[in-house]
């Protein structure tokens, strides 16, 4: 073939693996080294992924950030599924679609995210079904195990929500970072198979280079797998740009505080000239107390000065109290019960109490008797709002009973 590689042979010498079908040494030393010479330089060529696309810099830049956004993501995550979220370790690379569908196990959850304030850009999330299945059983008030069957709407629908509620925390984490606000788009979640799906269909920067930022996930003892993200190039960029100068924004702005060194103005501020001049009448024949410090104290004993020709001629007695000994001055007071003469108090008239146990209660049915602690023709007992006041006896007027007193008991 010329020279040329196929696209199978290259994959087998990256992955260390010998297409010669055991004849690697017949061919020589020499003869063997050359090809594979040749397949190392072009590997990245045929691979899609310049590495010079994203220095080193900007790739520790990047997962730097990722990393703030995603502490952010596990806090919210930890609410939904009320499990210990840990998302550690981002690791930053270029990638194709094909890297990813060669390192990712298949099929799994694509959410895209866009940016609609603050940002122009859009990134993509990775999970694995296994990981959806266990995150929405836990959303769903379930242990985190019923992971059988395939992912459906409701799946679908509870992931995008937890991603939602994630990326929104990790956006308002880039808001604090740019000194900006930055607002998303409703997630939309997809299950690919990625072998017969065409990245184009995704989204248009996957059909080229980008970047991959992969992330260690663990939820509680029930997952412990990768998360990836995926964002462009440009996009990347950008945001680490964006950053970078709003975090040196952020330090630059604390120099103009200094500025508000104008502080003798608050000193000048208290000076209360107007008050003074409200009542100048009052400044006649007071002339020492015409000082600027002196002013709020004049405010006060004016008000006391004025009152005090008023108090002098007021005619002062001793005070005079009602003599209270004796019983009849008490009663007679006896004239101001009228107001409480309305006042309804509830009569009761009590033939006789007993004490029963449940069982007794429980079997009472209609025709039971109840024998009382009242032995027949004994005084009833009358209740004034439950307070005992008398005894009486049971009297019949035409066709009720009545009760005639008998007795006031003290």
């Amino acid at each position: 073939m010329d020279g040329m590689l196929s696209q199978d042979e290259i994959n087998a010498l990256l992955a260390g693996m010998d297409t010669s079908g055991g004849g690697g040494d017949a061919g020589g030393d020499g003869a063997g080294d050359a090809p594979a010479e040749a397949a190392a330089a072009s590997a990245p060529a045929a691979g899609g992924i310049d590495e010079s696309l994203l220095t080193d810099s900007e790739k520790d830049a990047i997962g730097e950030v990722a990393n703030i956004s995603m502490g952010s993501s596990a806090t919210t995550l930890y609410s939904l599924v009320n499990q210990k979220v840990n998302i550690t370790t981002p690791q930053v690379e270029l990638a194709t679609w094909e890297t990813v569908i060669n390192n990712y196990e298949r099929p799994c959850v694509f959410i895209q995210i866009k940016y609609t304030v603050g940002l122009d850009g859009t990134n993509i999330l990775i999970l694995k079904e296994h990981d959806v299945m266990v995150i929405t059983d836990l959303m769903m008030g379930g242990d985190g195990t019923n992971t059988e069957g395939e992912i459906g709407e409701l799946q679908l629908s509870a992931i995008s929500e937890a991603m939602n509620q994630m990326m929104g925390a990790a956006a308002t984490s880039l808001s604090t970072m740019i000194n900006q606000k930055v607002d998303i788009s409703p997630p939309q979640a997809t299950l690919l198979d990625m072998i017969n799906d065409d990245p184009s269909d995704i989204a248009d920067f996957l059909t080229g280079t980008f970047v991959r930022i992969s992330f260690k996930m663990q939820v509680g003892d029930l997952v412990d797998s990768t998360l990836m993200q995926l964002y462009p190039i440009d996009f990347a960029k950008t945001l680490k740009d964006t950053v970078i100068s709003g975090d040196s924004g952020a330090e630059a702005a604390p120099e103009p505080a200094p500025a508000p060194a104008p502080a003798p103005a608050p000193e000048a501020a208290p000076a209360p000239g107007p008050m003074p001049a409200q009542d100048p009448s009052m400044m006649q024949g007071m002339p020492q107390m015409g000082m600027p410090q002196m002013g709020m104290p004049q405010m006060q004993m004016m008000p006391q000065m004025q009152m005090m020709p008023q108090m002098m001629n007021m005619n002062i007695q001793p005070a005079q109290f009602q003599n209270f000994a004796g019983g009849t001055t008490i009663m007679a007071g006896g004239e101001n019960i009228g107001i409480i003469k309305d006042v309804p108090l509830e009569v009761t008239v009590e033939l006789g109490r007993t004490a029963k146990p449940i069982a007794d209660i429980l079997d009472f049915a209609p025709g039971t008797i109840i024998e009382l602690d009242k032995v027949a023709g004994e005084p009833v007992d009358v209740l004034v709002n439950g307070k005992f006041v008398a005894k009486g006896e049971v009297v019949v007027i035409e066709e009720s009973f009545g009760v005639r007193v008998t007795e006031i008991v003290q």
